[in-house]
């Protein structure tokens, strides 16, 4: 069978298998659409938490920027997964406990106020919907390569595809289909890297071929991939780090505490019977996600070994890498270079008329490799690869069967859209539980709050779907922008809503806005206004590259955070405190059932 055919065929499978679960868990009350009846075993909970939490960026996108951004790329693991840990010892608990189903319910609560939570909502809404144009960036990434059509065809089917599941099962048929995605994609990523590693190292497991060296030599991988970039103009594989070391750090901060701080992560821990099993899945979750993010750092250095060997054999096979004879030629290109050519996520320029690719750093300050590349007659890097294409690209770049090929298009596509479904599910629940049922139609039926819902979706995947086609960066950049909106609104006013008793709602609400307002400015003279090309307005920081002392806009979420807490206590001191009943709600959230109560009976 031919590969297209192969690709078909396997992503076709999942696909009837996903929608036959969605119909199977149909679902019937309000209670069900929001958080699957709240019976859902921790183990398979774990699951369907790691297939949400494995979006398009870790899966499609993040390998490819550490393989891209080097040592520095370690940020995203770091954050991603540090972010999590934090969520479930100090927020998931807690919310838990205190029983609501989304944060702007609890923040509308706890700081006792309506326009609290309509802030709460703004704020979520905000950071889910720049969430949603990572992964439908990510989707048209996947679907343009597998069905062989442009770029922006490939996010109209996503659309269609996404809206027809997230709209017909809700929670519930989400939970179970997400456990089956959490499958799909494991196995999408683990198999191609397992081979990879073989190929390379002859260790079966990636996360130890990382640190092995070459099969049949006493190189280590990483010392070769060091030595072959560097004398290409790269930055050194294993030390180089985004901008200075404070980014490094704001950004990972960022990262983390927006992860925290992510309202369709939050809502999974809801769907569990007891306080106990929230923690516990939120242990199997983690459990579930490190299997890819320990792969991660395997796929991205071995991804980018293997395609620099494609269009150099110099590169295993020893030699001058500046040789005419070492580069390939152009009409010999191999067939998946071809095939990503289509999509145009892959560019080639014939810079200097020989026929033959060249691929390296034009634009290094090494004297020794641009007098290489002059004497060789290198006019400039004449290959342009987009990041987001190296773990689809990868199984094809390794040569590998074509069914792990066709297993990797079904992983790529079952990352993106089951975070795109969680999603939007966060966002209809927002719209029609928190804006119009609490808000502005407080009679308003089961059934018409359902159907409030899914038409919330369907415009959300309208705007996300125009986004999309015009995104501000790469999958994963966009979704650390959403990350970082998440940071400065939604985490602190959490934390202070659960562990200061003091926090009135005055505060609260000038600190989301205040996070809010200077990230989305921030980001926004960066990236152009709601991230449309041409509206930045850079001059008011002096100029294109000045950024707040060296902190990336992706990364600015954690400076937003501290602006949203000192905001927050500044405005609390000049408004009353807030009621007893708050004061005694939040201690009572405080501690565990069944323990010794304090201060005697209330």
């Amino acid at each position: 069978m031919s590969l297209q055919a192969i690709t078909y065929l396997v992503v076709g499978l999942t696909f009837a298998l996903y929608i036959g679960i969605a119909i199977w868990a149909r679902a019937g009350s309000t209670k069900e659409f929001y958080v699957a009846g709240g019976g859902v075993h921790p183990v398979l909970n774990g699951m369907a938490t790691g297939a949400d939490w494995m979006s398009a960026a870790s899966f499609i996108s993040m390998a490819g920027l550490i393989a891209n951004m080097g040592y520095g790329g370690g940020l995203f693991l770091m954050g991603w997964t540090g972010g999590y840990v934090l969520l479930a010892m100090l927020l998931a608990p807690y919310l838990r406990k205190f029983g609501k189903f989304t944060v702007p319910q609890f923040v509308g609560d706890r700081f006792y106020s309506k326009g609290a939570s309509t802030v709460a909502v703004i704020c979520l809404l905000a950071a889910s919907i720049t969430y949603i144009i990572g992964q439908m960036t990510g989707v048209g990434v996947a679907f343009s390569r597998f069905l062989g059509v442009s770029n922006s065809t490939g996010i109209f089917i996503g659309m269609g595809i996404v809206f027809m599941y997230a709209v017909f099962g809700g929670m519930k048929g989400i939970t179970y289909t997400q456990v089956a995605q959490y499958c799909v994609l494991i196995l999408a990523y683990t198999v191609p890297a397992i081979f990879i590693s073989l190929q390379l190292t002859g260790n079966p497991l990636p996360q130890l071929g990382l640190g092995s060296d070459m099969a049949g030599t006493d190189i280590a991988l990483l010392t070769k991939l060091d030595q072959v970039i560097t004398d290409l103009g790269f930055g050194k594989y294993t030390t180089q780090v985004p901008g200075s070391t404070l980014n490094m750090f704001v950004y990972t901060v960022s990262l983390m505490i927006g992860t925290a701080g992510l309202p369709h992560v939050i809502v999974r821990f809801f769907t569990v019977p007891k306080v106990k099993d929230a923690r516990s899945s939120a242990g199997w979750a983690l459990v579930f996600i490190a299997i890819l993010y320990t792969t991660a750092p395997a796929v991205a250095a071995m991804a980018r070994l293997n395609l620099h060997n494609t269009v150099n054999p110099a590169v295993m096979a020893g030699g001058d890498l500046f040789a005419a004879e070492n580069s390939i030629v152009y009409a010999e290109r191999p067939d998946w270079m071809k095939r990503w050519e289509v999509t145009g996520l892959l560019k080639f320029a014939d810079k200097n008329g020989d026929g033959r690719i060249q691929f390296y750093n034009d634009k290094t300050t090494d004297a020794a490799v641009l007098a290489k590349a002059e004497a060789a007659g290198w006019k400039g890097s004449e290959l342009n690869v987009n990041r987001d294409i190296m773990v689809l690209a990868n199984p094809e770049i390794a040569m590998l069967p074509n069914w792990v090929i066709a297993l990797v298009a079904a992983g790529g596509l079952a990352a993106a859209l089951s975070t795109a479904a969680g999603l939007l599910l966060a966002i209809s629940s927002a719209i029609s539980h928190d804006l119009l049922k609490e808000k502005f139609m407080p009679d308003l039926s089961e059934k018409g709050e359902l159907m409030a819902g899914k038409l919330a979706m369907a415009g959300s995947i309208c705007v996300a779907g125009y986004l999309g086609l015009n995104p501000p960066g790469f999958a994963a950049g966009t979704v650390a922008i959403a990350f970082g909106l998440a940071a400065s609104s939604i985490f602190p006013a959490l934390m202070l809503g659960i562990f200061s008793k003091t926090m009135n709602k005055e505060g609260a609400i000038a600190g989301m806005l205040a996070g809010l307002g200077i990230t989305m400015f921030y980001v926004f003279a960066h990236k152009g206004i709601f991230f449309i090309k041409g509206t930045e307005f850079l001059g008011l920081f002096g100029g294109k590259s000045s950024f707040f002392f060296g902190i990336s806009p992706n990364a600015f979420g954690a400076i937003g955070a501290i602006v949203n807490f000192a905001v927050a206590f500044g405005v609390k001191r000049m408004f009353p405190a807030p009621p007893q009943e708050i004061v005694e709600l939040v201690e009572s959230v405080r501690i565990p059932r069944g323990s010794k109560e304090i201060g005697g009976a209330h």
